[in-house]
């Protein structure tokens, strides 16, 4: 692998939060690691307050010590494109990896990046989220169409994205590269003591359903699996951790007319990352009970912590979990799902599946994501 070269990430960091900001951070750091010099680009707004469907984009937490960020662009003011472009450009470095993840950004992050290869030297590539969105507006494909004619190369993170992009483009080079481990979140460490640090009872056992709550992720569906006595009885209890990006009344009003209040715990504020390690640790297993999907951040966090998952067949995350071995794929109606649940504790496979997940956590590194970005750059 290349060292000492001049790296730009450009997209989410700090102030922002959220798992965008996780991965460009944590991408940041691996570059330090590797000797190389790292400068982020970031928003200083992301989205204007109408479009975001949360309490605030903004971390609670103080500025990471060993990144350099720089809080320039504002999505809906392209002088703040023109610019970061005109900035990163004249700055010439080897590399600039941009993260694509919704139509929204692409003219910004689109303007920027042709702007920076006026300069004849820096390589652009994209790390690819979602090349067509979960959530459909008018508008996507030209947007995305636009993306992909800013940037040298891509990295995709699940091979149902990499398909999805052949649409778009069939020339410039990309390579698949699964999702890394995000094993920034603190140490594994007992239940117990994870379950006393968040006032959870002892004497229960919990699945978790993490990250922000929008409809497409399905919760409706594991709400609805949870409606079974065999939990109530087995003290076995749903731990919903997340934030609501949708509205929250129809998942209250499923959970008052099934009856399950006393075998679901809401805790709905955005986790701050210092909290992140407590939920996991706490758990049993994981389940993503997904309708559509790409790929996610909350397998690799649960990797780190060595959870197995239950998920669906959805988009690229069956790739990640192996089935029966890290845990069950199933498909995304409430029989399978439940049936997945009651399988897990019926039969005892806590322990197979934790070594199962031992055994495959270690392909996600983030030196291979450096590896497959500077392929597809040996291409350009």
């Amino acid at each position: 692998m290349e060292k000492g070269r001049k790296v730009v990430i450009v997209g989410s960091a700090w102030p922002l939060r959220g798992g965008l900001a996780a991965f460009n951070e944590r991408l940041a750091k691996e570059y330090l690691k590797n000797g190389d010099q790292v400068t982020l680009y970031t928003f200083s707004l992301q989205y204007p307050s109408v479009l975001f469907p949360g309490k605030t984009q903004y971390s609670s937490s103080p500025k990471p010590k060993e990144l350099d960020i720089k809080v320039k662009i504002n999505t809906i003011n392209p002088l703040t494109w023109f610019a970061t472009g005109k900035m990163i450009k004249q700055a010439k470095p080897d590399l600039v990896i941009i993260k694509y993840w919704i139509p929204f950004v692409a003219p910004s992050l689109g303007k920027i990046a042709r702007i920076i290869k006026k300069n004849g030297h820096s390589k652009v590539i994209s790390i690819i989220d979602n090349i067509i969105p979960h959530e459909k507006r008018p508008g996507d494909n030209f947007l995305s169409r636009y993306w992909v004619k800013s940037v040298d190369g891509f990295v995709v993170m699940s091979k149902d994205v990499l398909k999805d992009l052949e649409t778009f483009d069939t020339v410039k080079p990309k390579i698949y590269c699964p999702h890394p481990l995000y094993d920034h979140y603190g140490p594994t460490e007992t239940k117990e003591k994870a379950k006393e640090k968040l006032g959870l009872e002892k004497n229960i056992r919990y699945l978790l359903f993490f990250g922000f709550i929008r409809d497409y992720k399905g919760l409706d569906l594991l709400l609805k699996a949870m409606n079974d006595d065999y939990f109530k009885k087995n003290n076995i209890k749903l731990l919903v951790a997340g934030e609501f990006y949708t509205d929250p009344k129809p998942y209250i009003d499923l959970i008052e007319e099934l009856k399950i209040k006393d075998r679901v715990i809401l805790s709905n504020d955005f986790i701050p990352d210092e909290q992140v390690a407590d939920y996991f640790n706490a758990a049993d297993v994981v389940v993503q009970p997904y309708k559509n999907a790409t790929q996610s951040g909350v397998t690799q966090i649960a990797y780190h912590f060595e959870k197995p998952i239950i998920t669906t067949d959805v988009g690229g995350l069956a790739e990640i979990v192996p089935d029966g071995k890290a845990g069950f794929v199933v498909q995304p109606n409430v029989s399978e799902i439940k049936k997945a649940i009651l399988d897990f504790y019926q039969k005892d496979l806590e322990g197979h599946f934790i070594e199962g997940v031992k055994k495959i956590k270690n392909q996600y590194s983030w030196a291979h994501m450096l590896k497959s970005i500077d392929e597809v750059a040996r291409k350009i």
